[in-house]
């Protein structure tokens, strides 16, 4: 039976944390006896931090990382991917946007491989959010050989896969180095269409000016991290 470690990325989503951690608790206790949740907060304001640790203390299985500063998503996810103990390793926004249920046909994740879930179409974004979404789509395919259908949607990774990545990034492009290096070594992405639910409480954080600067400006770093990676790769083989 397969372990596994859920995340949860939380910043000021107060109303729907408790929600998402019981349900995606439910999930768990259907996939595996052994299994934890990650709760990072980056630095909230809304009561989030403190929910998160009452969740901990609730749960025997929920653990909380509380983000002295605020890094963004990805210092967020950074945080969940590098603490996370078990074989399969997922990320979930606090939002409630995801669907844990998506999650049950994976009871055995395949070895060398990773779900890569894909929303079909996000019809609550905005004009601007698509077409910074459509951008990265093209940057990536154009300049780093990814072409999954959604990039920024939650993943099921392998932990030991993981571990040998050397992550360098530490914006929201962190998903994008992962893709990258997972795929140049060979591992196999298997790509499901997921739900993107509507969100009932709190606002988007994926698309402020500073983000999109910071991603922006970490594209063209990937590029060189790429380079360096597949050469550095190359030599060992």
């Amino acid at each position: 039976m397969q372990t596994w470690s859920v995340g949860v990325l939380c910043y000021n989503e107060g109303e729907t944390l408790e929600k998402v951690v019981t349900g995606v608790r439910l999930v768990l206790q259907q996939l595996t006896d052994t299994f934890e949740i990650v709760i990072v907060d980056d630095y909230s304001t809304d009561g989030s931090r403190e929910k998160a640790v009452e969740l901990g203390n609730i749960y025997p299985e929920v653990r909380t990382i509380l983000h002295e500063t605020n890094r963004g998503i990805g210092g967020g996810l950074l945080s969940i991917y590098t603490n996370a103990k078990y074989e399969n390793v997922a990320m979930i926004p606090g939002d409630g946007q995801f669907d844990t249920n998506e999650y049950l046909p994976f009871k055995d994740v395949p070895a060398n491989s990773f779900i890569s879930f894909y929303r079909k179409e996000n019809t609550s974004y905005s004009l601007f959010r698509n077409i910074l979404s459509l951008f990265n789509k093209k940057l990536n395919k154009v300049f780093i050989g990814i072409t999954l259908k959604d990039v920024n949607w939650t993943k099921i990774y392998k932990k030991k896969d993981l571990d040998q990545l050397d992550l360098q990034l530490t914006s929201s492009l962190v998903e994008s180095e992962i893709c990258a290096k997972l795929l140049f070594l060979g591992k196999k992405v298997i790509e499901v269409q997921s739900k993107y639910l509507p969100r009932v409480a709190g606002q988007s954080k994926g698309a402020s000016a500073a983000i999109v600067k910071k991603a922006l400006k970490d594209t063209w770093a990937l590029i060189a991290i790429m380079r360096r990676f597949k050469a550095q790769t190359t030599r060992r083989k």
